[in-house]
């Protein structure tokens, strides 16, 4: 196992009722399948099988434990994502066990077969429906069993009118009262914030909110959704984000000319010296760093010296809704890099936040679009 990285107090809160969570999970959208999005994602598999897609998979989840990271998030979309979370999590001892949180998600279904060329054919998808709710839970339940936690729709929407639904509503209020899951949903595309907004609203039988958790999809490039999350956190509910890296977008990965400005930025902030250099002759005339943190004077370079994934996640943990932000990663290699983002955390100034903010940042539908536009790979 990685050895657990150092992990600032910024970069830790209460999630799902758990307190003092390292606020970074791994999601596994592209560990349980063969085909995804993120770019290059092909090229991070050494195996297709699904045997080798297991082990690479128990691989990484193994690695991310021993990093601190607990909080792990699946879907029945995901290929066989849940299938190997559950194997993985059954080689757990119990102190190991007890320390992870698990969240699915249902409302997708997978069609792509194993394949990554299904010929223009979806990979995945959606029914919103309580007969597709009532397979899916039993589905996820083979696999992950008693390990469930948070149970989600998947990208919910206004379009798909799953939230007027009331025989769906009715399930799913149901299972949070018999199996003691947490409800949450899923957001995609411009209408996030009206549809957290219309999700706030959606009560139970005895007029409790139904939702304890939203997941959305929020980034220097798309940063739209903040005051609908700040919103929904403000009345007690937990927050994910995903796809803070934009699929890959905001990586060194993205080489799209029109990325090439943003890219110089990000990598010049990655490297920014957070404090001025001063001389010191008192100390034989040698040139001395001076960084002051937490009111302690270290020597040394004071370097944010970190990597664009690490700064792009760090950036996204310190929002005021403080969310659960969720890594993508393939492999250790990029787990390792993104798991930085923690202890880099306590150290990132909100001038430079914001500076990113204000000069990464899309419009949602340009945003949108271009998603919609990575290819499957």
């Amino acid at each position: 196992m990685q050895r657990q990285v150092a992990i600032s107090p910024r970069a830790t809160g209460t999630f799902l009722g758990v307190p003092d969570m390292p606020l970074l999970g791994l999601g596994l959208a592209a560990l349980g399948r063969p085909g995804y999005i993120n770019l290059g994602h092909g090229n991070d598999l050494t195996g297709k099988s699904v045997d080798d897609m297991r082990g690479n998979t128990a691989e990484v989840l193994s690695a991310a434990l021993g990093l601190g990271i607990r909080y792990f998030d699946a879907a029945r979309s995901y290929g066989r994502a849940e299938e190997f979370l559950g194997f993985w999590l059954g080689s757990l001892v119990p102190e190991q066990l007890s320390r992870t949180v698990v969240g699915s998600k249902w409302g997708y279904y997978y069609t792509a077969d194993w394949q990554v060329d299904t010929g223009g054919q979806p990979h995945e998808v959606k029914e919103h429906t309580a007969a597709n709710l009532r397979k899916q839970v039993a589905e996820t339940s083979s696999h992950l069993g008693a390990h469930v936690t948070l149970y989600q729709i998947h990208s919910a929407t206004l379009e798909s009118g799953v939230l007027d639904a009331a025989d769906v509503v009715s399930e799913l209020e149901t299972l949070k009262r018999q199996r003691g899951w947490k409800m949450g949903l899923s957001l995609s595309g411009v209408q996030q914030p009206l549809t957290l907004r219309k999700a706030l609203g959606v009560r139970m039988s005895d007029g409790a909110p139904l939702f304890d958790c939203v997941q959305a999809t929020f980034n220097l490039l798309e940063p739209s959704a903040g005051a609908a999350l700040a919103e929904a956190a403000a009345t007690g509910m937990s927050v994910i984000v995903k796809e803070a890296l934009a699929n890959g977008r905001l990586t060194v990965r993205n080489t799209n000319s029109s990325f090439a400005p943003k890219l110089a930025l990000l990598q010049h902030m990655a490297d920014k010296v957070r404090y001025a250099a001063r001389h010191n002759t008192a100390h034989h005339n040698q040139a001395e760093w001076r960084c002051r943190e937490d009111g302690v004077t270290n020597f040394g370079p004071p370097k944010y010296g970190t990597t664009v994934d690490a700064l792009s996640l760090a950036a996204v943990i310190v929002q005021p809704f403080h969310p659960m932000v969720l890594s993508g990663a393939t492999t250790v290699e990029q787990l390792v890099s993104n798991a930085a983002a923690l202890e880099l955390a306590g150290r990132l100034e909100a001038s430079d936040v914001a500076q990113l903010v204000s000069e990464l940042a899309q419009p949602p539908q340009q945003y949108w679009a271009e998603r919609s536009a990575l290819a499957w790979n």
